[in-house]
């Protein structure tokens, strides 16, 4: 579930029931809920009758904080935070219209269907359970007690208390009280997939999840494929992160510039073995290199990152303490590479002939240059290899599974309990 703004709206439970909602909000409620879906089906979110229907029938504003406004309770790509922790981070929230959509999409739902959800928050679950009727059954699972008391409240409010069944656990360790599922749903950042989730997934079942892959997120549909699993389908999104046993803690980096403003560095894996190196990095620098790679304005660019998360060493994210010593070199985006003792990121700029954009990169440290050519030759090597019309397609191989049947053209990487593998259909 990603990150977004607060809170909404006065109550009134579905199906009906009396509330206290009055008239207009009420209908003005509909209106925006009827023009939420039409732009999703415009946009392709929302692509079958029973996800049109499921979007029509909840009311989405019942599930979120009281004072959210209504045009955000019906936003396309607002999230909105339920629980933050002492710092003030995402614990929880009720994730975007356009990425619960797609999920539920990707999970390929009818009527009938025994559905678990992973990461509790009420909205969704209601959603799965107009979709799968009231012959299919629907379980939500949270780790936080304080979660799913909230799940609980707002489920019943909404006439869902005896469709849905909400569970405080750690879901890392499955399920009790059912054998499996033919769909499960995870609505928090998974670094890995727990084996639990595979025992309980049905055999014809679609596991729909966001991976972690490096750092970068991609919610993708997966299904059975021999022994392992394979995506059907792939999209962009940001999510909170497991909490509980599954929960990967990112290894930080702090950079001091002179002017004492920091950048920290966040590796999900590859951190430099001798930090010491980047202290005063940003001293000496900056260097810029463009890569001679233009792309047309006003198109994504998603796979690139996910190129770089797979195939970039010393690879990072980064989160700037003040962005306008950043913003200087060109539009900076948040990813990034250590090498030696340089530290380089990615950048844009319009293009000399001025369609479009060119990547680059710009680099700081007395490796500064090594770090700058590291970053523009993978920019390089994903135009010529993994640029193609189609996507990639991504594999989940448990532990136990016969590595040997892995393609050779797809690149590894080691998680806990198996291997995720990545490759990128060759160019026409």
């Amino acid at each position: 579930m990603t990150d977004a703004a607060a809170d909404a709206r006065l109550r009134q439970p579905e199906n009906g029931a009396p509330g206290p909602a009055s008239g207009s909000q009420a209908e003005r409620g509909a209106e925006l809920r009827a023009a939420l879906v039409d732009q999703l089906r415009t946009e392709g979110k929302i692509t079958s009758a029973l996800v049109k229907a499921a979007f029509l029938t909840v009311r989405r504003e019942h599930f979120l904080p009281e004072e959210t406004p209504l045009e955000t309770a019906y936003g396309f790509d607002s999230s909105v935070v339920t629980k933050r922790d002492e710092g003030g981070g995402a614990l929880s929230s009720v994730s975007a219209a356009y990425i619960q959509a797609r999920m539920l999409e990707q999970a390929g739902l009818s009527p009938g269907m025994s559905v678990l959800e992973i990461g509790s928050g009420g909205l969704n679950a209601a959603l799965i359970a107009e979709i799968v009727g009231e012959q299919g059954h629907v379980v939500t699972v949270d780790i936080d007690p304080e979660v799913t008391d909230r799940a609980t409240k707002l489920l019943d409010e909404a006439g869902y208390g005896s469709r849905v069944r909400v569970v405080a656990a750690d879901a890392e360790n499955g399920v009790p009280g059912r054998a499996e599922f033919n769909a499960i749903i995870v609505t928090v950042g998974a670094w890995d997939i727990a084996p639990a989730w595979l025992r309980q997934l049905a055999q014809n079942g679609t596991l729909v999840l966001p991976l972690v892959m490096n750092g970068v997120t991609r919610t993708v549909g997966l299904r059975r494929d021999g022994e392992h699993l394979t995506s059907t389908s792939i999209e962009v999104a940001g999510f909170v992160p497991m909490q509980g046993i599954g929960r990967h803690d990112e290894r930080l980096f702090v950079l001091a510039g002179p002017d004492g403003k920091k950048i920290t560095l966040r590796f999900d894996d590859g951190a430099p073995v001798t930090p010491a190196e980047l202290d005063d990095v940003l001293a000496s620098g900056p260097v810029e290199n463009w890569s001679g790679v233009v792309f047309p304005p006003a198109t994504s660019w998603a796979d690139l990152y996910l190129w770089l998360a797979w195939y970039l060493p010393g690879f990072c994210r980064l989160v700037a303490e003040d962005s306008s010593a950043l913003e200087k070199h060109g539009t900076w985006f948040p990813f990034g590479v250590v090498s030696g003792a340089g530290f380089a990121f990615f950048v844009t700029r319009t293009a000399p002939n001025g369609k479009g954009v060119e990547f680059g990169a710009t680099a700081y440290g007395r490796d500064g240059e090594l770090a700058a050519a590291t970053l523009v030759e993978q920019i390089r090597a994903w135009d010529r290899d993994g640029r193609p019309v189609a996507g990639p397609s991504i594999g989940y191989w448990p532990t136990g599974s016969d590595l040997s049947k892995i393609p050779s053209d797809a690149a590894v990487m080691e998680k806990t309990h198996g291997v995720v593998t990545i490759s990128w259909p060759p160019k026409g």
